[in-house]
């Protein structure tokens, strides 16, 4: 547990900036893949560490990218 503790916040970091890039140079559907789990992660990270401000803001990101993930598979 406390590596994820550790590193889980760089690591959703990473993902969720490699997600823009990948939006940024029109690579669709890894962007939504790759921002997608960095925004879980970061919910993740809020719950952990019971910060509402972090839930409220990549939690309310979660149905947004089921969404794509709906569209992707229709």
């Amino acid at each position: 547990m406390s590596f994820i503790k550790q590193y889980l916040k760089w690591i959703s970091t990473a993902l969720v900036l490699t997600g823009i890039l990948l939006t940024n140079l029109n690579i669709y559907p890894l962007n939504i893949f790759f921002h997608g789990i960095g925004v879980v992660g970061w919910t993740y990270s809020g719950i952990l560490y019971k910060d509402k401000a972090i839930i409220t803001n990549f939690g309310l990101q979660i149905p947004l990218f089921v969404l794509g993930f709906v569209k992707l598979l229709a």
